[in-house]
């Protein structure tokens, strides 16, 4: 796990500006190795902290304590998540909607919302809001 901090005054104020962020996020990294990344953002949508969990080419831990612990420490009024499929298809599986739902349950509590996230599979890329999901 590998923690940067954005440059202010990075602002992801919709499901493009998103997209074009983790695009290249993803793009730095070994599209056969499965990641995620977290973007905390306050409540002009400017991310405060930006965090990468490299998981294998089989999937990536969700580490929702850690996340939570984040969201906490910075004070983010919300989160971006973004992760990859290698496998190249861009569906969410059953796992990624569980634990989708359980951060978007514990931020809650936190005054956090969870604005959306996106699974990244080649140039394909699926919002899990859009879906219907959040």
């Amino acid at each position: 796990m590998r923690y940067q901090r954005a440059e202010l005054p990075l602002r992801l104020d919709g499901l493009a500006a998103a997209r074009r962020f983790f695009a290249g996020c993803f793009a730095e990294r070994d599209p056969s190795v499965e990641s995620l990344w977290v973007a905390h953002i306050d409540h002009s949508a400017h991310c405060l902290h930006l965090s990468h969990h490299q998981g294998d080419s089989c999937g990536v831990d969700f580490p929702l304590r850690t996340i939570i612990i984040d969201a906490a420490r910075h004070g983010s009024s919300a989160m971006l998540l973004a992760h990859n499929h290698p496998s190249g298809d861009p569906r969410p599986s059953e796992s990624d909607l569980r634990a989708t739902r359980r951060l978007a349950s514990a931020a809650q509590a936190l005054d956090c919302r969870l604005v959306d996230h996106l699974i990244f599979a080649g140039a394909e890329c699926t919002s899990l809001r859009s879906l219907g999901y959040l």
